[in-house]
């Protein structure tokens, strides 16, 4: 490919800041203290292949398990899948350096619950279940979390699925595959129009700061 074909480059804070600026600021949960941290970013020594992969929390198979989960919610289509854009090891990053303990913990213990429930439901864990088992699994799972999320009451903790569910669109659509493939990315965007022509199945415009 040549130069004046590739796609421009943006750092992952840099593509945070304007998904979250996209969806109002307060969408995610957690959002604030993963803002905080890519704050940070630049004042950290870039980690090691051996640190993206290991940390208190999460195992080298966790993050594989972590990058299934998210490729069955956001699976490879006419562009790649959450697993090509390396969502698993940012949601064990952003897990470690993000949440609150007691967070920490629901996710943890929700991989758990989720093995449990394939194995139950297919007789297999989760890494050996197929595509479809697997899709079939995350989608009465996504229900339940959904209905639990609208009923919950003040002080209740989340359900780990909406905030594995969250991770993995913040880690996708911030991603440089996700923010220039997934979504149409243009460093000068040109005037602002509110009301720009839209046909059905074009892709969205990424944000812009």
């Amino acid at each position: 490919m040549s130069d004046d074909k590739q796609l421009p480059r943006i750092s992952r804070r840099e593509a945070i800041l304007r998904v979250s600026a996209m969806l109002g600021g307060t969408a995610l949960v957690g959002q604030t203290a993963l803002l905080a941290a890519c704050s940070k970013e630049a004042d950290r020594p870039a980690p090691s292949a051996e640190a993206t992969y290991s940390n208190t929390l999460f195992t080298a198979t966790d993050v594989a398990y972590l990058d299934e989960i998210a490729d069955t919610i956001l699976p490879e289509t006419d562009t790649p899948g959450a697993k090509a854009a390396g969502v698993g090891p940012f949601i064990a990053l952003m897990v470690l350096d993000c949440y609150y303990p007691a967070d920490q913990e629901i996710v943890r213990k929700g991989l758990v619950t989720l093995n449990e429930e394939c194995m139950n439901e297919t007789g297999k864990a989760f890494m050996a279940a197929t595509p479809a088992e697997r899709l079939a699994l995350l989608t009465r799972i996504d229900d339940e979390a959904q209905h639990y999320t609208w009923n919950r009451k003040d002080g209740d903790p989340a359900h780990y699925f909406r905030l594995l569910k969250e991770l993995t669109l913040t880690g996708y659509f911030t991603s440089e595959i996700g923010y220039t493939q997934a979504m149409r990315y243009a460093e000068t965007p040109g005037r602002y129009d509110p009301c720009a022509p839209y046909a059905e199945g074009e892709t969205a415009w990424a944000d812009h700061a």
